[in-house]
């Protein structure tokens, strides 16, 4: 099932196609930020982090290194560059028996990365509202 999922999810990144994720997202899906201490929960809240995402990371440096992929569940390491720091993280993913979804984690080093994650995702959460 999880092959599936992230096929869909690796054309969704590809055409940073936030709309798509409506479709791949589970309605009690968790997602845990590398920046945020608590699991955001929710369809709402992760598309919005996941679409600040696709437009903050998603840039002409990312990629997906390699990936992991066993039963429901999955690990995408990706790389990128944001302000000149290079940027090494990876996606935990579990899918339900929908093959949607469920529980979305990401992981980032270095500790200059997280804080430039912070700033950048923080002014595209914050533009996004208006």
């Amino acid at each position: 099932m999880i092959e599936q999922t992230i096929e869909r999810w690796h054309r969704l990144v590809d055409a940073k196609d936030a709309d798509a994720l409506n479709d791949i997202l589970a309605d009690n899906v968790t997602f845990h930020s590398p920046v945020v201490h608590t699991p955001q929960e929710g369809k709402a809240i992760t598309r919005m982090y996941l679409t600040a995402a696709l437009h903050t990371l998603n840039n002409e440096h990312f990629r997906y290194e390699r990936e992991i992929l066993q039963g429901d569940n999955a690990m995408l390491e990706f790389t990128t560059v944001l302000d000149g720091i290079q940027l090494n993280g990876v996606d935990i993913i579990h899918c339900d028996a929908d093959g949607r979804i469920d529980d979305f984690k990401v992981m980032v080093r270095p500790l200059k990365a997280v804080n430039k994650i912070h700033e950048m995702m923080g002014a595209m959460l914050e533009r996004m509202k208006k």
